[in-house]
């Protein structure tokens, strides 16, 4: 791990879902890091700046205060400009809700203000994997790939519907209506349709482990530290439970029908097929010593 200097120069970037969310954490983590070091604080007003501001950054060493969400925003967008690699990057992670955070907590970065603050001006830089896609996706915990289901409401997001389908869906639902209105049995309560078992074939560093003739209910990948992915499948059964399949590889690849997955906190899909690659060591976060 590389020691952090606390005379270095920081850009202090703060997301503005954080800056409205906790005003009060923001400002105390704020305050912190101006009486340590020199503080140049930029407050975006939304994405778009937020990235300018990224882009604009100099060397000034570079500080988001934010959630999950920010933190995943600042590392995509320094891979997709192939600046992650030479920018150490902290976080002071601010947010609303109990799962806002669960990513900085795994990384190991204090969720309190006044600690992690004082994690950027007395901690060490320490090297992390990185997942990435074939489509410039990262991954910093964990990849999860879920059970099929049977609702069109995970099928692809539909398309801004036109007047002429609007008019064919309401016409459709009116006749649905009358048709439940007269019908003689008793209405009944319905529940929505059950996950139902993934087909899918996982590759791993060009080995098949599993292929589409085997239903599974789960995938999940996560960078293991150490130049490969940890890769847990949990396959269907019928009677005893089947003990899950794992493996470490530095390369994923999973076909087969349409599937989502979600990487971090961000849902992606669905897709055909999706290439997963280990790049070790390729991002740097600060952390207490």
């Amino acid at each position: 791990m590389t020691e952090v200097a606390t005379s270095d120069q920081l850009l202090v970037v703060i997301d503005p879902v954080a800056r409205h969310g906790d005003g009060e954490s923001v400002r105390i983590a704020k305050d912190v890091l101006s009486a340590g070091a020199s503080a140049k604080v930029c407050l975006p007003d939304g994405p778009e700046e937020f990235d300018r501001v990224l882009a604009r950054r100099g060397s000034r060493r570079l500080v988001v205060i934010g959630d999950d969400r920010a933190l995943l925003r600042t590392v995509s967008l320094l891979y997709r400009q192939r600046e992650l690699a030479g920018c150490a990057l902290s976080l002071v992670p601010v947010g609303m809700g109990g799962g806002a955070l669960s990513l900085a907590r795994a990384l190991g970065v204090p969720t309190g203000a006044v600690a992690a603050a004082r994690a950027v001006l007395e901690g060490s830089e320490r090297r992390l994997d990185l997942l990435v896609d074939d489509s410039d996706g990262v991954v910093l915990g964990a990849l999860r790939i879920p059970p099929l289901t049977t609702s069109a409401a995970t099928a692809s997001p539909p398309a801004d519907p036109s007047p002429e389908h609007t008019a064919h869906h309401h016409w459709l639902r009116t006749c649905q209506s009358l048709v439940r209105t007269l019908a003689a049995r008793p209405a009944r309560l319905t529940s929505p349709p059950a996950p139902g078992p993934s087909r899918l074939r996982i590759e791993v560093d060009g080995v098949t482990l599993v292929d589409l003739d085997q239903p599974l209910e789960g995938v999940s990948i996560t960078p293991g530290g150490s130049g490969g992915a940890r890769v847990e499948i949990r396959r269907a059964s019928v009677g005893a439970e089947a003990a899950p399949l794992e493996a470490v590889a530095r390369t994923i690849t999973v076909s087969g029908p349409d599937f989502r997955y979600r990487a971090d906190a961000v849902l992606g899909g669905p897709v055909r097929t999706r290439t997963w690659t280990v790049r070790e060591g390729a991002w740097g976060l600060t952390l207490p010593g």
